[in-house]
C-alpha cells in the first residue's frame, strides 16, 4: 500500500507559519517559528518548535537536541524524550485515547480479534450502557424522542447524509482549532466539540432504537408498542448485529449517522429553527 511521504523540515530551514501534517509523519530538524501539529502520524523532532507540539493518533519522539518552547500534547500515543531534550511547557500524553476509546465507542477493534475478551467485554458493556441511556432519554424527553424517531422512520436516507455532513463538520472544526490555535484554546474547544457530538449521538441512537423497534413490532402485527418496549427491541436487534464481525461495525456506523442527522434536523425533537430570524 502506498504511503504518504513525511513532512520533512530539514536542518537549517525555517517555517514561519504553523506546520500541519495530516495523515503523515513529521520530521523536524530545522526550526518551526510557530506551532507544529501532526494528525494520524508520528512526530520526530531534533530541531526547534517555538510553539506547541500537538500529536493526535501517533507518537512524539524528541531527540537530545530537540527544543520545544511551549507544551507537548499527545493523544493516542507516547512521548519519548531523550536526555537533553528541552520542553518549555507541559508534556501530556494519553496513550489509551486511541485503542481503548475507539473500542469502547464501538468502532473497529484496532486489530484485535472480534472474539477477544477485550472486544466482547467492551461490546457487552456498551449494551448495558445503551440500556441505561434508553431509560434516561425516555425519562427526560419521551415526546421529543418520539418526534426524532418519526424522522428516522420517514427520512432515513436524508438523515444519514445530514448526519454524515454534521459529523464531518464537527471533526473538521475540532481539527481546525487543534491545528490553528494554541493548546490553551484548542484543547477546550476539542472537548466542547466532543461533548456536543456525544450528546447528539446518544439522543440519535436511542431514537434509532425506538424507530427500529417500532418497525419490527408493526411487521409482526403487534400494533404500536409503548416507547420503552420499542426502544428495547431496537437495542437488542442492533446488539445482536454488533456481535457479527464487519456487519456490526457498519450497521452501528450507519445507525449513528442516521441518528445524529435526525437529532440535527428535528433539533432533538423540538422541531424549532436553529436560528431565529428577526
Amino acid at each position: 500500500m502506498e504511503t504518504t511521504a513525511a513532512y520533512h523540515l530539514e536542518a537549517g530551514s525555517f517555517a514561519r507559519s504553523r506546520i500541519v501534517a495530516l495523515s503523515r509523519d513529521l520530521w523536524l530538524e530545522g526550526q518551526a517559528m510557530s506551532h507544529a501539529v501532526v494528525i494520524s502520524g508520528n512526530a520526530r523532532v531534533s530541531g526547534e518548535v517555538n510553539g506547541d507540539l500537538i500529536v493526535l493518533g501517533g507518537d512524539a519522539e524528541l531527540a537530545e537536541t530537540a527544543a520545544i518552547g511551549g507544551d507537548v500534547y499527545v493523544l493516542g500515543g507516547l512521548i519519548e524524550a531523550a536526555s537533553g531534550a528541552a520542553i518549555g511547557g507541559r508534556s501530556v500524553a494519553y496513550p489509551e485515547a486511541s485503542d481503548l476509546w475507539v473500542t469502547l465507542m464501538g468502532a473497529p477493534s484496532m486489530g484485535l480479534p472480534s472474539t477477544s475478551r477485550l472486544v466482547l467485554g467492551a461490546r457487552l458493556a456498551l449494551l448495558a450502557f445503551w440500556s441505561f441511556m434508553v431509560l434516561f432519554v425516555l425519562a427526560i424527553g419521551r415526546r421529543e424522542l418520539i418526534s426524532t424517531s418519526e424522522s428516522v422512520q420517514i427520512e432515513p436516507f436524508r438523515n444519514f447524509f445530514v448526519g454524515l455532513t454534521g459529523v464531518a463538520a464537527m471533526v473538521l472544526t475540532a481539527l481546525f482549532f487543534s491545528a490553528f490555535s494554541g493548546a490553551l484554546l484548542g484543547v477546550p474547544l476539542l472537548v466542547l466539540v466532543a461533548v456536543v457530538a456525544l450528546v447528539l449521538r446518544f439522543w440519535g441512537m436511542v431514537a434509532v432504537f425506538h424507530a427500529l423497534g417500532a418497525w419490527l413490532h408493526r411487521r409482526m402485527g403487534k400494533g404500536r408498542p409503548v416507547p420503552l418496549t420499542a426502544a428495547t427491541w431496537g437495542l437488542l436487534s442492533l446488539g445482536v448485529l454488533k456481535l457479527i464481525p464487519y456487519l456490526g461495525i457498519w450497521s452501528w456506523t450507519m445507525a449513528t449517522f442516521i441518528g445524529v442527522g435526525a437529532a440535527l434536523t428535528t433539533k432533538m425533537g423540538r422541531r424549532e429553527p436553529w436560528l431565529e430570524m428577526g
